[in-house]
């Protein structure tokens, strides 16, 4: 029901340090109406144009606070995604992307507060991989985006 605004559609941008196009980088929001502790967001699932980027070339950001690594967030077990705040999904890749559209394939990774399940020790040992299906709470489908390459 509400995957179809996870992304922003008009958030997608290069991102550049130090004069050089480091990657790309979209707002999110959570799938989750009551919002989730950082520390059980696992990444995502994201394909741009048919390239799978996995969630050691992600980063995020919430909060007001620089962008951190999903092994980052794991430690914060005090700090609350509300369900209306925006996060940015910063993506590693050399040169950006190119001017123009892009297909954008997404699924959240954020794993259960609801108490405790059978898999919830082993996954905070070894987390699902984003996309597996497993851990993907209220976004249980892939969704495709749409979007325009903003300046």
């Amino acid at each position: 029901m509400f995957d179809q605004y996870l992304i922003r559609k008009d958030s997608l941008r290069n991102v550049s340090c130090d004069g050089k196009t480091k990657g790309f980088q979209f707002a999110v929001r959570i799938a989750d109406y009551r919002g989730a502790i950082l520390s059980l967001h696992n990444g995502y699932y994201v394909k741009c144009d048919g390239v799978e980027y996995p969630r050691d070339l992600q980063k995020f950001a919430i909060n007001g606070k620089s962008p951190r690594t999903f092994e980052e967030l794991k430690t914060c077990v005090w700090e609350h995604w509300d369900y209306d705040d925006e996060g940015i999904v910063y993506i590693e890749k050399e040169g950006g992307l190119a001017p123009g559209r892009h297909t954008i394939a997404l699924q959240q990774s954020i794993l259960s507060m609801y108490g405790y399940t059978a898999h919830d020790e082993e996954w905070i040992k070894n987390p699902p991989k984003p996309g597996s299906g497993a851990g993907a709470g209220k976004t249980d489908v892939i969704c495709q985006f749409e979007l325009e390459l903003q300046k």
